[in-house]
């Protein structure tokens, strides 16, 4: 692990007080490497709350070019940069907010002929698709290869996060989510809608979960499913099971 430098002491000054952080805990997160699948909703918030807590490495992977219409929750860009690759414009926030992170730019939809390669390379995954195909997938890939997966969604006024690593004792997404849900019970962002501010909480507690996996902080979400509904304030926390039978992990 490198030694931490003088800036790094007056930048993580926060982090470094607390018990459960500390130098060490610091020294792992500049020398950890995150994928964050999709720049939008989840990943703008996840992205920036990770380039503060002084992740050495993040991977931006997003095949999409901002729009309009993004700009009411994805904090990431801005209204100059509608019509560039979300890659770039999240990796400009980034480099803004803390000039110390490498980041790589994939400009790429994973698919099964590119998931594997892509996210070995990181110590963490973190999902923010909007797409049961590319959950799965990511799920499949993070189970070979023994990534802990940091899952979120979000819908209207309700989100839900969750980590996902069943070489660390808990289940996959497989596990909590053998099928998909009927598409006039989970309607996409587009044709549901969605409140802004809720990608934020998902996002940045997506976050918050891949700080604690890297720095060993705490107890993360591995077993547990958090359930947040914005409308009315409330939030539970429901025990998850791994499944015998789970065609990807059983």
């Amino acid at each position: 692990m490198a030694d931490l430098s003088a800036d790094d002491l007056a930048r993580y000054a926060r982090h470094i007080v607390l018990r459960e952080v500390g130098g060490p805990g610091q020294r792992r997160l500049l020398d950890a490497s995150v994928a964050v699948i999709g720049a939008g909703g989840l990943g703008s918030p996840a992205l920036l709350y990770l380039a503060a807590a002084g992740v050495g490495r993040l991977g931006v992977i997003d095949d999409d070019t901002v729009s309009l219409s993004n700009l009411q929750r994805q904090v990431a860009h801005r209204t100059g940069a509608v019509g560039a690759p979300k890659t770039r414009s999240a990796a400009d926030a980034i480099r803004a907010l803390n000039p110390g992170v490498a980041v790589d730019l994939i400009d790429e939809r994973l698919d099964r002929s590119n998931a594997a390669q892509i996210l070995d390379a990181y110590d963490v995954v973190l999902d923010g698709s909007d797409n049961f195909e590319t959950r799965r997938l990511v799920n499949r890939v993070c189970v070979g290869l023994r990534k802990p997966l940091i899952f979120g969604a979000i819908g209207q006024w309700e989100g839900q996060v969750s980590v996902f690593a069943p070489h660390l004792g808990g289940p996959c997404y497989e596990c909590v989510f053998p099928e998909d849900p009927a598409p006039d019970l989970a309607p996409s962002c587009a044709e549901g809608g969605v409140v802004g501010a809720l990608a934020g909480v998902i996002g940045t507690m997506m976050a918050l979960e891949a700080v604690k996996v890297v720095t060993g902080a705490g107890e993360p979400l591995i077993g547990r499913l958090h359930l947040y509904d914005a409308l009315y304030a409330e939030t539970r926390t429901i025990a998850l099971q791994k499944r015998a039978d789970c065609p990807v992990c059983g």
